[in-house]
């Protein structure tokens, strides 16, 4: 199902759900030759959708496809809507969406529906009916992410610590599930303690200042836990203007594998970083091809994550893994 891809960190899938997809009346149309739509959610100053971008547009490439309609939502769900409802009056065969919120696509995926125009959900899950709105999810365990960031903090702890958490925008599942994660596995830890947690909204300035309003009511927490690498560089500069050592005085773990934050890893500055692969264009062109061919397309697809940490950090750098 997927499109070979060697470049160093592509997506590796882990496992797929039993569930799966079949086109009933299927095409065997060829994507090469194909216009096909890509909506993504978010500024691609954050390094997570740049690779993201880049990776759809790259397969796009190989896949020969004539045309890719590429849009940026830039946080805004009503242009992600009409975004890709320009896709399909534009002739879109197909169609790769990232979806900014868990809720909130449903008129354009029924507009997608009703034209028979397969869509495929990328890094976050959106409401809808598997098989009719959507053909398939790629995507991270969200939940297993904020999971192991509770075992890596135990670990960069030694099980003891006064921990504040920065969280993503509320309202989507990526943020929902990190949160649930950490918070069930942390009742394993009984020395490690949630003091506060408060939402940083993929932000790096708006966590910043949550980092410092956090530092100045809870002036003895040594520990944090953050959602996403933009937030946690924030956060970072916050703990150094407290006159704090990151990595020292505040022991972080962060989610997303970029390289800065996989560099502060390498440096002493950070503790372990729990990655989320956004390389997903081989994957969603493969699961296109498949679907056109009437092959089986698994409703979730879910991607293989490393665990950054001093111990592979370095070697990460070197050999391109990190974004």
């Amino acid at each position: 199902m997927a499109m070979a891809d060697d470049a160093p960190g592509s997506a590796v899938v882990q496992n797929q759900s039993s569930a799966s997809c079949t086109n009933a009346s299927p095409s065997h149309a060829t994507l090469k030759g194909m216009v096909v739509g890509f909506s993504q959610s978010e500024n691609e100053q954050n390094p997570f959708r740049a690779a993201e971008t880049a990776s759809v547009k790259a397969a796009a490439k190989q896949a020969g496809v004539a045309r890719l309609l590429y849009t940026n939502a830039n946080d805004s769900q009503a242009k992600q809507v009409a975004d890709v409802q320009s896709m399909i009056s534009q002739g879109a065969k197909a169609i790769i969406v990232a979806p900014l919120n868990a809720t909130g696509l449903q008129p354009a995926l029924e507009q997608a529906a009703e034209k028979n125009i397969p869509v495929v959900t990328i890094d976050r899950a959106t409401a809808g009916t598997p098989c009719r709105d959507f053909i398939t999810f790629l995507g991270s365990d969200f939940t297993v992410q904020g999971q192991r960031s509770a075992d890596a903090m135990n670990v960069a702890t030694g099980g003891k610590a006064k921990i504040v958490e920065i969280q993503g925008a509320y309202g989507n599942s990526v943020e929902t599930q990190r949160t649930q994660g950490f918070a069930d596995q942390l009742k394993k830890y009984p020395g490690m303690v949630l003091v506060a947690a408060q939402t940083g909204n993929w932000s790096a300035t708006d966590a910043q200042k949550v980092m410092e309003q956090l530092l100045l009511a809870h002036p003895d927490i040594d520990a944090l836990y953050s959602h996403a690498d933009v937030m946690t560089l924030g956060a970072m500069r916050a703990i150094q203007q407290a006159g704090k050592k990151p990595g020292t005085d505040v022991r972080i773990v962060s989610i997303d594998g970029t390289r800065s934050l996989v560099q502060a890893i390498a440096g002493g500055s950070a503790q372990a970083d729990v990655e989320t692969n956004p390389r997903f264009g081989p994957q969603a062109f493969g699961t296109l091809k498949a679907w056109f061919n009437g092959d089986k397309v698994a409703q979730a697809i879910t991607m293989k994550d490393t665990l950054y940490t001093k111990d592979n950090a370095s070697a990460a750098l070197s050999s391109g893994s990190t974004y």
